[in-house]
C-alpha cells in the first residue's frame, strides 16, 4: 500500500500496537487579506493500562471547504510542514482533499480562499477519532444543512433549524434524513463521560427528544403522511427509506404523549400493511405507560404468537424499554407462557434486552444489578455459556459512580461465591471483579 501509493506510512502501525482512540482538537482561522485559511491540528491519544505513553497516530483528515452559499469551494494547494502541495489535479480543481496528521501538532495553510470558510473534517468518517473543533453553533447548523458529506451533516449535531431544513429538503436521501434525526443512543452518550451517569443521560437526551418533536410536529405530522403507504411491501432502497423516514418521525411524535397523536400511532399500527411499519408503530406506542400501551402488546402477541423470531422482539421491545420500574414487568415476562429459560434465544431477547436499557438496569436502587444476579446464578446451572454471556453485562461496573459500583460489586461478589458455580460464569465475573 505504502509504494502503490507513494506515501509514507511510518507511523500508521502504531493503530495496531496502541490501545485508545485519539483525540484530535483542532482550531482554525481566516486572513482576509492574504486570503489563506489555517487549520491548527493537536492529537492526544490517552493512557490506557500498560501504556502510560502513546506516540502520534497517523491520522487521515478528509476535509472540504464551504462558502457562504454551503457550495464546495476549489481546493489548489496547502502549505504543510515547509513545503506548498499543489490539491488540483490536470488544472482540474479539487473539493476535498486529505490532510495526514502525524504530529502531536500541526498546521495546515491553504491558499486562495476568497472567503471565510466552514470546514467540513473528517468527511466520510475518514479515521476513528474523536474530534473537537472550534466551530460555532451557526457554523454547525450550516454544516448539517448544506453540508455534501453526509456523515458529517449528520455529525454536526441535532439542532432544530438545520433538522428543518433537513426535513424539508426533497433532494436529500429519505434514509439520510432518518439517520440525521436519530439521536445518539444513551450508552453511546455514556462512553464519553469519565463517570457514566445514567439518570441524567436520559432526562436530557429524553428533554431533547421531547423539545424537538415539539418544535417540528408540523414537520413530523407531514412528514408521516406524506410516507405512508397502502401498497404491497417492497424489499428495496426506496422503500425501506421511506419506511425508516416515516417510522422515525412517528416515534418523535408519540414522544409528546399527546391522546391524538397516541391516536395517530394505533391508526398506524391497525393499517400497516407490512412487519416493519407495524412494529415501529407498536415501539412509538410502547414508550409510553398506558392502556393504550398494554392493549396494543396483548394485540401484537396474540397475531403473532406462532412466530418465535416476532415474539422474541417483541420480548425485547418490552425488556429494553424506559418505562419507570420495568424490572418488574420483566420478572412477569419470565412467567409467560412464550417464555422460555431453557431456549438462548429468548434469554438474549429478554435478559439481555432489559440488560440494554441504560436507565432500569442501572436503576440506582439496584433493582436491575440484582435481577440479573439472581438469574445469572439460576440460569448458570441450564446454559453455563449462555449465563456468562449475561454476567458479562456487569464487566464495566466500574465506569458508574460509586453507588452503583457498590451495588454492582455485590452481585458478582454473590455470583463467584454460589455453590457449584461454573468455570464459564466464574471466570467472566472474578476478572470483572479484578479488573
Amino acid at each position: 500500500m505504502r509504494d502503490a501509493n507513494d506515501t509514507d506510512f511510518a507511523n500508521f502501525l502504531l493503530w495496531y500496537s496502541q490501545a485508545g482512540t485519539p483525540l484530535v482538537k483542532v482550531k482554525s482561522s481566516y486572513d482576509a487579506e492574504a486570503h489563506t485559511f489555517t487549520l491548527k491540528f493537536s492529537q492526544e491519544v490517552p493512557a490506557t493500562p500498560g501504556q502510560p505513553v502513546k506516540e502520534p497516530m497517523f491520522i487521515p483528515v478528509v476535509l472540504g471547504l464551504l462558502d457562504t452559499n454551503g457550495k464546495d469551494m476549489p481546493l489548489s494547494s496547502v502549505y504543510h510542514d515547509g513545503a506548498l502541495k499543489s490539491i488540483a489535479s490536470d488544472s482540474q480543481p479539487a473539493y476535498s482533499t486529505i490532510l495526514r496528521v502525524t504530529k502531536k501538532e500541526e498546521e495546515f495553510v491553504f491558499s486562495d480562499i476568497p472567503e471565510q470558510p466552514v470546514p467540513s473534517l473528517l468527511r466520510g468518517f475518514s479515521a476513528p477519532i474523536r474530534l473537537e473543533s472550534d466551530l460555532s453553533d451557526s457554523e454547525l447548523f450550516f454544516l448539517l444543512a448544506h453540508d455534501s458529506d453526509e456523515f458529517n451533516r449528520w455529525e454536526a449535531g441535532q439542532y432544530v433549524q438545520g433538522l428543518r431544513s433537513i426535513l424539508s429538503d426533497s433532494n436529500l436521501d429519505k434514509e439520510f434524513i432518518a439517520k440525521a434525526l436519530t439521536l445518539p443512543g444513551e450508552g453511546e452518550i455514556m462512553d464519553m463521560m469519565d463517570v457514566a451517569d445514567p439518570d441524567a443521560v436520559h432526562a436530557v437526551r429524553s428533554f431533547i427528544r421531547k423539545q424537538l418533536a415539539s418544535e417540528l410536529k408540523s414537520e413530523f405530522l407531514r412528514t408521516v403522511e406524506n410516507n405512508r403507504s397502502s401498497e404491497e411491501y417492497v424489499f428495496n432502497h426506496p422503500n425501506m427509506a421511506r419506511r425508516a423516514l416515516k417510522n422515525i418521525a412517528l416515534a418523535y411524535l408519540a414522544s409528546l404523549e399527546d391522546k391524538e397523536l397516541t391516536e395517530l400511532a394505533l391508526h398506524e399500527y391497525k393499517t400497516a400493511t407490512n412487519m416493519t411499519d407495524q412494529f415501529a408503530a407498536l415501539a412509538a406506542i410502547a414508550q409510553n405507560p398506558g392502556k393504550s400501551r398494554d392493549e396494543v402488546l396483548v394485540d401484537f402477541y396474540t397475531k403473532w404468537q406462532d412466530d418465535y423470531l416476532v415474539v422474541n422482539k417483541w420480548f425485547a421491545l418490552q425488556a429494553m424499554s424506559d418505562v419507570p420500574g420495568n424490572v418488574e414487568n420483566v420478572r412477569n415476562l419470565l412467567n409467560h407462557p412464550a417464555f422460555d429459560l431453557r431456549n438462548p434465544n429468548k434469554v438474549y431477547s429478554l435478559i439481555g434486552g432489559f440488560c440494554g436499557s441504560p436507565v432500569n438496569f442501572h436503576a440506582k436502587d439496584g433493582s436491575g444489578y440484582k435481577f440479573l444476579g439472581e438469574i445469572v446464578v439460576q440460569l448458570d446451572k441450564i446454559n453455563p455459556q449462555v449465563a456468562s454471556r449475561m454476567v458479562s453485562a456487569f464487566s464495566r461496573w466500574k465506569r458508574y459512580d460509586e453507588t452503583r459500583q457498590n451495588l454492582a460489586k455485590a452481585q458478582l461478589e454473590m455470583i463467584v461465591s454460589a455453590n457449584g458455580l461454573s468455570e464459564n460464569v466464574f471466570e467472566i465475573a472474578s476478572k470483572s471483579l479484578a479488573a
